[in-house]
């Protein structure tokens, strides 16, 4: 099932109408895995940092040992025929795909011979302003690269975030905050998360158990260039309880505030409001 609406599908080297097959039940990529995504978006008539989501999307795929087959600057022309499709004020999920499709003499090893490709395009709207989301704590954490691919966007590795999330869910919470294996906050079940305290901004230090996003490294920057003060260290869930303000930051709907962690309540203060402006003003510009 899909998540948005009015999609267009890139298979076989032409645009599709429709969430069209592209997966055949044999394909390596079908039952053992080896399948990598990444997400973009066009929104408010801005495709932001597409060039870096596409190239992503290849150096994902090599990480799981799948052969890349199209150039980052060949899948931003790609999209862009397809998303010239759409209404100008169209909010579009963009999202590129590589699969293996045969495996090795292991079986279990994907080949780095044929691969399979295709760009889906859906119709999602952008959140509100006022739109937020709570956490809570969860048992699951982030695994390290010893355990699981996590140097790709694999959506091998979205299962465990899903028992995250279902996990929060049934605790009446939004989303998940996520522990490394030593115990620190990574990030959320679904996004990068950053805190407020006394003006500053702080967020997870990258340690290779989580990917540390594209639109999480734009907010950096324009905060930076804005003169706030950003700190890339080690956090604990406490100091998230002694936050002034928490948000999350995805490729999905870029900043999300944050209202709650478990009992301790925030409001949607003046960094997170500005961390957008910062965002949204930037992309106007290119």
């Amino acid at each position: 099932m899909a998540v948005g609406t009015n999609i267009r599908t890139y298979f076989n080297g032409t645009w599709h109408e429709g969430d069209v097959p592209v997966m055949r039940a044999a394909d390596h990529g079908a039952w053992l895995g080896s399948n990598v995504f990444d997400g973009a978006r066009l929104a408010h008539g801005k495709t932001p940092d597409l060039d870096k989501h596409c190239a992503r999307v290849n150096a994902s795929a090599e990480a799981m040992m799948i052969k890349p087959t199209v150039t980052a600057e060949d899948m931003v022309a790609i999209v862009a025929e397809g998303l010239a499709l759409y209404p100008a004020d169209a909010a579009v999920y963009i999202r590129p795909m590589y699969w293996a499709i045969h495996g090795n003499a292991s079986a279990v090893m994907p080949d780095m011979g044929e691969t399979g490709f295709a760009i889906s395009l859906e119709e999602i709207p952008m959140a509100p302003e006022t739109a937020s989301t709570t956490l809570t704590r969860t048992q699951f954490r982030r695994p390290v690269l010893e355990d699981a691919v996590v140097n790709a966007k694999a959506g091998a590795l979205y299962p465990n975030n899903a028992r995250m999330l279902a996990e929060a869910r049934a605790k009446g919470f939004g989303n998940a905050l996520v522990a490394d294996a030593l115990g620190n906050v990574a990030e959320t079940a679904t996004a990068n998360v950053f805190m407020a305290r006394d003006g500053e901004v702080f967020t997870p230090v990258p340690n290779g158990t989580f990917l540390s996003g594209i639109t999480r490294a734009r907010h950096i920057e324009n905060l930076r260039a804005d003169g706030v003060t950003v700190h890339e260290t080690v956090l604990s869930f406490a100091d998230f309880h002694d936050a002034d303000e928490v948000f999350l930051s995805g490729n999905m709907q870029k900043v999300t505030p944050v209202s709650a962690f478990d009992d301790t309540q925030y409001q949607i203060g003046p960094i997170t409001r500005r961390v957008r402006q910062l965002y949204w003003d930037w992309a106007a510009s290119t």
